[in-house]
C-alpha cells in the first residue's frame, strides 16, 4: 500500500495524493454508517437537514461517523448505527442488519458507507440530533413514499440516493 503525502488538514477534512492523484479524507473516521429505519406501521423514518457544501435542505437516512469523536474511538459499526438512530430520530431499534459496504465516492475520498436496517423500533423522544445539529424528523408511509419526495423535491429540497439504494437492498 502506497503511503499518501499530505497536502491541506483541518480538524475535520484532510487532501491528501497518491502519485498523480488527490482525494480527501476525514482525520478520524473512514467509514459512516447510513440506517433505513422502519417503523412497525410501515413508515420510513428520514432526516432533514441544511448541508453546507449543497447549500441546501436534504432527506436523507439517519446516519453518521464512525468513531470521530473521542468517546466514540472504537466503537463498532452496530453501535454506532444504534446511536445515531436514537440521537437523530429518537427511535432505538430491537435489531440492525448491514444491508452492504461500499465506498461513498471512490474517486474523491477513501471513505466507506455501511447501510443497516434497522427494525423492531420503538419510539423514546423526539430526536433531532446532539450539539447543534438541527435536524428535522419525517415518517413517511412506504406506500406515499415516491410522491412525498418528489413534492419535497419541487420544494427545493436535495433527496439523498442512499434512500433509494436501501430501500432496493431491503427488497423494498
Amino acid at each position: 500500500m502506497t503511503h499518501p503525502e499530505a497536502l491541506f488538514a483541518t480538524r475535520w477534512l484532510g487532501v491528501y495524493r497518491i502519485g498523480a492523484w488527490d482525494y480527501v479524507r476525514r482525520p478520524h473516521a473512514d467509514a459512516a454508517v447510513g440506517i433505513l429505519a422502519i417503523t412497525p406501521d410501515n413508515e420510513i423514518v428520514l432526516v432533514e437537514q441544511f448541508r453546507i457544501p449543497v447549500q441546501r435542505r436534504v432527506i436523507e437516512l439517519p446516519a453518521g461517523l464512525v468513531g470521530d469523536e473521542v468517546q466514540y474511538q472504537g466503537e463498532s459499526l452496530v453501535a454506532t448505527a444504534r446511536r445515531e438512530l436514537l440521537e437523530e430520530t429518537g427511535y432505538r431499534a430491537e435489531a440492525m442488519t448491514e444491508l452492504l459496504a461500499t465506498p461513498t465516492s471512490a474517486g474523491m475520498t477513501s471513505e466507506f458507507l455501511h447501510l443497516f436496517h434497522a427494525t423492531g423500533l420503538r419510539r423514546e423522544h423526539a430526536g433531532g440530533g446532539v450539539g447543534g445539529e438541527d435536524i428535522v424528523v419525517h415518517q413517511v408511509a412506504l406506500a406515499g413514499l415516491r410522491p412525498w419526495l418528489a413534492a419535497r423535491q419541487a420544494d427545493g429540497l436535495a433527496i439523498d440516493f442512499k434512500i433509494a439504494a436501501a430501500l432496493w437492498l431491503a427488497g423494498m
